[in-house]
């Protein structure tokens, strides 16, 4: 495994790790793992920095464990938090962890081979203990002074943290002595906020049963521009289709700054160096076509959509945003007009309606505010119907029809309708 570091090295997703990680690393496969925390319902793309170090784990031999913090999720890790977090129930708790689980498994191989990802939950070892065995066990290894220099208690002492959240630190820690003990588990990774988590589970194993093991730990991700990895227009970009869309998944990628597009890819694919530096060249000849961009998009949206999913987005992407042609627009397929039903204003009209002149269905759609407002959009051809310009003479009726249910309205470049025919009218 020893080209493991090599790997994650020239792809910019180590911040810190071990010293002896490479010697045992050069010893043979290792089994490794990361922690999630289940706080929400579902993981957002900065989550993907971690679940590809457990992916390079798993290609190159390693067996990689997802740790779902069912128990710990009940506490909160205070890592890179400036305030404490509200508790969650244990209920709110275990429907995330199953939420996260099944995410997780688009990114690793959990089927029947010999290092196989598995899916554990803390839960299991964290809600039985018993607290004055846990103390007389665990955190006696455990002095304040050294908790109190890991960064993740040293930024809030200001602002105040409780002793919950700063008892995160042992449980984290005998997380790692328990997988270690009962899964052989010699790693744990995470980001660089973990870092002092990590090496207090690495010293625990050391002092309680003599054991040698591993950290590492990538970088927390900014963009070129400085702001924090994983927002798309101030909001989170999330892994569940129900909280962000495959097609705005998809977007997000695409819209990446030219600046980071090629980090991006060295991070979250498994594209080779030699594959990276042709999608960049292709860049600079003709940066327009944006290709390392939908590279970077297509392999992500298959990754966690499948790739049925990426054909529909990527066609929607395309006709919406290139020049298509009339022919394009009206050989799309239904899946692609459903996909912007879901992205795009929507006007819902029966087919009674149809014949019906353009002012009135502009107006009506909302595409304007008035039929005043209509009519002039109309004199000064800003207004198109299926990627045709329309006039003041234009009728829309079943003709017009994409997919047999909808018309695409356009006023200029920036604001669209989609109309659609009631499905229970014919």
């Amino acid at each position: 495994m020893t080209n493991l570091l090599e790997e994650l090295g020239w792809r910019g997703l180590i911040h810190d790790q071990t010293p002896a990680l490479a010697a045992r690393l050069a010893r043979g496969p290792i089994t490794g793992y990361i922690g999630f925390d289940p706080t929400a319902s579902s993981l957002q793309i900065g989550n993907l920095v971690v679940v590809m170090l457990l992916a390079h784990l798993q290609r190159a031999g390693g067996t990689p464990i997802v740790l779902v913090g069912g128990g710990t999720g009940l506490i909160g890790d205070p890592s890179g938090k400036r305030s404490e977090r509200p508790l969650l129930t244990q209920a709110d708790v275990d429907v995330n962890v199953a939420r996260q689980r099944a995410q997780l498994e688009r990114f690793l191989d959990f089927s029947d081979v010999s290092n196989a990802a598995t899916t554990m939950n803390n839960a299991d070892w964290l809600r039985p203990l018993v607290l004055v065995d846990f103390l007389r066990d665990i955190g006696k290894h455990f002095t304040i002074s050294l908790m109190l220099q890991k960064e993740s208690v040293k930024t809030r002492l200001d602002s105040g943290i409780s002793f919950t959240e700063f008892a995160y630190m042992l449980l984290q820690a005998y997380d790692f002595l328990h997988l270690y003990r009962t899964r052989g588990c010699e790693l744990q990774m995470g980001g660089s906020d973990q870092w002092g988590n990590i090496t207090a589970g690495t010293d625990l194993i050391r002092r309680v049963d003599s054991g040698e093991a591993h950290g590492l730990c990538s970088p927390l991700l900014t963009t070129a521009s400085g702001t924090k990895f994983g927002k798309s227009a101030g909001e989170a970009v999330w892994l569940d289709p129900a909280m962000t869309s495959p097609y705005e998944f998809y977007q997000f990628w695409i819209n990446v700054d030219d600046r980071d597009v090629e980090s991006h890819l060295k991070i979250f694919t498994f594209k080779t160096q030699a594959e990276i530096a042709g999608l960049m060249e292709q860049h600079g000849a003709d940066p327009g076509a944006r290709e390392p961009h939908h590279a970077l998009a297509r392999d992500l949206t298959a990754q966690l959509h499948g790739e049925h999913a990426v054909e529909r987005v990527a066609a929607a992407s395309q006709l919406f945003f290139a020049r298509s042609t009339v022919d394009a627009i009206r050989s799309a397929s239904v899946e692609v007009w459903e996909t912007l039903e879901r992205e795009l204003p929507c006007w819902t009209m029966t087919r009674a309606d149809l014949p019906t002149g353009i002012v009135d269905l502009v107006a009506n759609s909302g595409l304007t505010d008035s039929k005043g407002e209509a009519r002039r959009q109309l004199r000064q051809g800003g207004i198109s119907v299926n990627g045709e310009r329309a006039d003041m003479e234009t009728t829309v009726g079943e003709d017009n029809l994409l997919g047999d249910r909808y018309i695409w309205l356009r006023r200029g470049k920036k604001k669209d309708v989609i109309i659609k025919l009631d499905s229970t009218d014919g």
